[in-house]
């Protein structure tokens, strides 16, 4: 019987308090569906060489853990993966830190990775690799006989390749690519960028009409798979969480006032500073809101080490000081920002409370929060969402009101329509945008990508030369 084996970064095992990222739903939904093996680091390190895997099942999912090694780890998770490849890939080429020393820790990582996984893989076994910091994990296992299936899944931006090759070793990226037989985007922007990798790297013809990528006696399979949300879940958890305490603590805070949400991790990616000027500039621009609107901000913290991420902490304390201090009352705050994890329960009982919702990153693969706002809402009297048009998930939600994050006055202007839209205008944006999350939801994301990579073959070809640099 075949067996789906998923490969992530970072495995947590499932807890009622976590509120899991997009990623770690993605990969659930689809190792749920037929049981299987999900493999990546636990959390850990070790001054030592790691040890062999830890093993836990759950609801008939097994987990299977790793230790990193900590000088290893630092190098490899928060210099290569993050001061290297998340902000290039994001398009934030200023961002980039490159070293040598991190690039040889991040292929360590990724040859250990696939040392740990080799004995517990199966003959009969589909592999499904997530994200950008295992890209050359296809080829370590190549080199290491495995013949299987692999696919790849970037949850990312990918750029195109002029802003590719300010990586030194893009090259190398690319070829990396093409160890796997199918390779998944999230946007047909993100899939025209690899393309032009491609042909920058192997010639025009390495491209085929019909879009599959043929280097030397290999194809393969590179598509778009946006990826999607549990939408009923998602609907049963805003509806009942609505009458839990701590959301209703919320609401009753509120005073009768308009709630404005936005919940994102904290990162400079997600266009956090300009929304908060953007809201300042919307109470200077409409007072008649000043006293009437609450704008609440959860932003957990993320890659604390890494020093980018110490300075936008930084610049939203002091912007939503100014902005309070500027026009705060005795009785009204108007931004409320929050440093703080909740359970995804909680989340989405927040968002369904919210009459706007804010969605503005400066580059985004997908953001699957602008459609758990979409799905949290009461479809009688939904909110609004405010979406940057840089994000992916504007693809797919041209019934919200897309916006350029960079744009303040723009975010400032569209903050306005949004709490003045009838009701009528609401109901019926809210429902195109439901009609096209359910066509495009967690399962249609796990079934499209598992039917591709069942599709491939596993010629004897794959272990030979993919080709030559042109």
């Amino acid at each position: 019987m075949t067996r789906l084996v998923c490969v992530s970064n970072r495995i947590s095992l499932p807890r009622k308090s976590a509120a899991p990222g997009g990623l770690a739903v993605g990969i659930l939904s689809a190792l749920k569906r037929t049981g299987g093996l999900w493999f990546g680091w636990g959390g850990e390190t070790s001054e030592g060489e790691p040890g062999d895997p830890d093993l836990h099942i759950r609801d008939g999912v097994t987990y299977a853990t790793i230790e990193l090694r900590k000088a290893e780890f630092e190098l490899y998770y928060n210099g290569y993966s993050n001061d290297v490849l998340w902000p290039l890939f994001h398009y934030f080429s200023k961002g980039m830190r490159y070293s040598n020393e991190q690039r040889e820790a991040y292929e360590n990582v990724n040859r250990i990775f696939a040392q740990k996984l080799l004995p517990l893989l199966q003959p009969r076994d589909l592999i499904w690799v997530h994200d950008y910091h295992l890209i050359p994990l296809g080829r370590r296992l190549r080199e290491l006989g495995v013949q299987r299936p692999m696919g790849f899944f970037l949850h990312i931006p990918f750029p195109n390749i002029e802003m590719l090759r300010v990586l030194p070793c893009y090259a190398e990226l690319l070829r990396d690519l093409t160890s796997y037989d199918v390779v998944g985007f999230q946007t047909q922007n993100d899939l025209r960028s690899f393309h032009s990798g491609i042909e920058h790297l192997f010639g025009a013809e390495a491209v085929r009409p019909d879009g599959r990528i043929r280097i030397g006696d290999r194809v393969i399979r590179a598509e778009v798979f946006p990826i999607g949300i549990d939408v009923a879940a998602v609907e049963n958890e805003a509806l009942e969480a609505s009458t839990t305490d701590v959301v209703r603590r919320m609401t009753d805070s509120l005073m009768g006032r308009s709630l404005m949400m936005g919940v994102d991790r904290l990162d400079y990616s997600k266009g956090l500073v300009e929304r908060f000027s953007a809201y300042q500039q919307f109470l200077e621009t409409h007072p008649e809101n000043l006293g009437r609107i609450t704008y609440i901000q959860i932003a957990p913290l993320s890659r604390t080490d890494v020093r980018a991420y110490a300075e936008i902490r930084q610049a939203l304390e002091q912007a939503a000081g100014r902005t309070n201090g500027r026009f705060a009352d005795t009785d009204w705050t108007p931004i409320r920002y929050l440093n703080r994890n909740f359970p995804h329960a909680t989340l989405m009982g927040f968002l369904r409370a919210a009459k706007v919702g804010l969605v503005t990153p400066l580059r985004d693969g997908m953001n699957l929060v602008a459609k758990e706002f979409v799905a949290a809402q009461d479809p009688a009297d939904p909110g609004v969402l405010i979406l940057s048009n840089l994000a992916g998930a504007a693809r797919e939600l041209a019934s919200s009101l897309l916006v350029n994050p960079y744009d303040v006055r723009g975010v400032s202007h569209a903050m306005q329509a949004a709490l003045s839209m009838p009701l009528s205008e609401r109901r019926e944006r809210h429902a195109d945008m439901m009609k096209v999350l359910r066509r495009n939801d967690i399962a249609a994301w796990t079934r499209r990508f598992m039917e591709a990579l069942e599709q491939t073959q596993a010629p004897e070809s794959r272990v030979r030369a993919i080709g030559s640099i042109k």
